[in-house]
């Protein structure tokens, strides 16, 4: 844990918050999904919550994000309700894209989470296009752009880069390198497997950060942001993570042994923070007791709403699907 870095007790006790939200709430979703209540494909964020609690905790409400489809824990960090999150793991009409979405397709428009994308590298393009379109209209914001090691293999990755540096777009790629794309050794898919070098091909400024570490992201995010806003440029983040669990819950992971795992469980990125921080007398047992107490009760909340919620009429299956056009 890094301590070169003064923040505030209240500010790290956000930090722990919020990674222990994430955290229970998807712990809670297993459950569910094998009693069936949650149903399709569901990835989980076991593990890299620093990375998306540290990277959005310094944005502004301007400021778009675009995600993975593993995107639970940026959408929490950004402010979605986990009554409606729930709700749309559930298919319920009460879910934030009225069930429809599920867990691949997170989006709110009035936070400016442009998804939850299932194409893997499909929101690369989508970011560049959204922070175009901000810039052509004065906005001072910039687009967060989430993707996993695996999406740098895509077209889109190289595209996206080159066009964002050619066109000076405020667009901070952020790169979630859990090692493994969906079960292959980066060592194994990447002539240079250092993620953030890549950058330097579009002249484009970049940094590695320990992704493990929420504090050090939060620093190296804000760090970025700065750069992409006052110079009107992108810049690449790349944060070395590892995710606890399966790629999905259908993953077998034969590709990795449980002793590397259990290895990667010590930095487990909400036990850093906790032990360093009540270390140096910045948070004590009752506060994450307290902490723990106030998600449970989120989280049982969060049930009972997607529960008692309503499914979309078979009469509204076309609602949405194409724009009507009104006669002139």
């Amino acid at each position: 844990m890094t301590d070169k870095v003064h923040l505030d007790r209240a500010h790290l006790l956000r930090l722990l918050a919020q990674m222990m939200r994430v955290r229970r709430y998807e712990e809670k979703c297993v459950e569910l999904y094998e009693a069936e209540k949650i149903r399709g494909f569901m990835h989980l964020y076991d593990g890299e919550e620093a990375v998306s609690v540290g990277v959005i905790e310094p944005l502004a409400p301007e400021d778009a994000i675009v995600a993975t489809y593993r995107e639970h824990g940026q959408a929490l960090a950004r402010g979605i309700g986990m009554n409606a999150l729930m709700a749309e793991l559930y298919g319920k009409k009460e879910g934030c894209c009225r069930g429809r979405g599920g867990s691949m397709h997170i989006f709110d428009r009035a936070l400016r989470l442009y998804g939850g994308n299932a194409i893997v590298g499909g929101g690369l393009p989508l970011a560049v296009g959204i922070a175009l379109a901000d810039k052509e209209l004065g906005r001072k914001s910039a687009t967060v752009c989430f993707f996993g090691d695996g999406a740098v293999d895509e077209g889109t990755f190289h595209e996206s880069m080159n066009l964002a540096a050619l066109w000076r777009l405020p667009v901070l790629f952020v790169c979630e390198n859990n090692k493994y794309a969906m079960g292959m050794a980066i060592e194994r898919a990447e002539s240079e497997p250092h993620i953030a070098r890549k950058a330097a091909a579009y002249g484009m400024a970049s940094e590695t950060v320990d992704g493990m570490d929420v504090v050090a992201v939060a620093v190296a995010a804000r760090r970025a942001l700065a750069n992409v806003k006052d110079k009107s440029v992108p810049f690449l983040l790349e944060c070395e993570t590892y995710r606890f669990r399966a790629h999905s819950m259908f993953d077998a992971q034969l590709y990795r042994t449980r002793e590397e795992i259990a290895a990667w469980r010590k930095r487990d990125p909400i036990q850093q923070l906790r032990s360093w921080a009540g270390q140096n007398g910045l948070i004590h047992d009752s506060d994450t007791e307290r902490i723990e107490t106030d998600i449970e009760a989120e989280i049982d909340a969060a049930v009972a709403f997607a529960e008692a919620g309503t499914l979309e009429p078979v009469e509204e299956l076309e609602l949405f699907v194409y724009m009507e056009q009104t006669p002139a």
